[in-house]
């Protein structure tokens, strides 16, 4: 155990705990190494798994921990509506549960959304910010029809009509051609995926504020990353951000889409390590 740490003690060697009971649901989670605490949010439809590389990659250095959100992988996925207050406030809970003061929150796509309002809701609570491939704009009325639209495929046609539509769009074509892995990883994710989940992330992403007007109060270090081929949140979306938070870096990832972490992990775990290493 790591006693003294300004971050809170780390579990006994041996003692995983991969659940932590919060705001009435189970959420699973998994966490390596020691040091700095950093927590990953990963995005829609996936789960804590699209973190692998960074958890391998990064946990000699710091303390990774990684969840799946309400209705994502070994979570619990209760029917009713999500909103991205109740995702940050899961997230609140896990840190309570983990011990963990003040952390790194690395949010990616819909995980950026619920970074933005833990901003909102527990700002004094973070130590660092990423932001990668994710915007900080409400969805417009087209958007907001296409996530019903979706929403209504999953429940006609189940997960794997979702997969066929989101598969294409969260990876950049050089890695649809080239790299099967990745490929089969997103997929088997997605399969994973139950009903109310996938309705629940769209209605709670379709109904999320405009986070532009809160960018300019962000005080944390702040790095936003996105993959140069991303359709979904392209690089425009990320200037955005890091042009209106005060400070913030900007890292585009070659070659990747809006998966950079599984696409080129080499390349986004040397940038995010750069910039942890840079905090004090």
């Amino acid at each position: 155990m790591v006693e003294n740490s300004p971050y809170g003690a780390a579990p006994l060697r041996g003692s995983p705990m991969p659940y932590a009971t919060v705001n009435g649901i189970r959420l699973a989670y998994s966490e390596r190494g020691t040091g700095l605490p950093v927590v990953f949010l990963h995005g829609f439809p996936l789960n804590r798994e699209m973190w692998t590389p960074q958890r391998q990659g990064l946990s000699d250095r710091a303390r990774i921990v990684t969840v799946d959100l309400r209705g994502h992988g070994e979570s619990d996925a209760p029917l009713w509506q999500y909103t991205m207050e109740q995702f940050s406030d899961d997230v609140a809970g896990l840190l309570d549960h983990l011990g963990l003061q003040s952390v790194v929150l690395v949010g990616l796509s819909m995980g950026g959304y619920i970074a933005l309002m833990f901003c909102r809701r527990h700002a004094h609570r973070l130590k660092a910010l990423v932001l990668t491939d994710t915007r900080a704009q409400a969805d417009t009325e087209e958007g907001r029809a296409g996530r019903f639209q979706m929403a209504q495929t999953a429940y006609r046609k189940g997960p794997d009509a979702v997969r066929d539509i989101m598969v294409p769009k969260l990876l950049c074509p050089r890695t649809l051609q080239s790299n099967p892995m990745v490929v089969s990883q997103v997929d088997a994710m997605i399969a994973r995926m139950e009903l109310s989940g996938l309705a629940g992330d769209l209605m709670a992403m379709a109904s999320r504020p405009d986070s532009v007007p809160l960018l300019p109060s962000i005080r944390c270090p702040t790095l936003v990353m996105v993959g140069e081929q991303d359709q979904p949140t392209p690089i425009s979306d990320a200037r955005l951000m890091s042009d209106r938070i005060p400070g913030a870096r900007l890292e585009i990832i070659p070659d990747a889409g809006h998966l950079p972490n599984l696409e080129q992990p080499e390349r986004f775990n040397q940038a995010l390590w750069r910039f942890l290493s840079s905090l004090d």
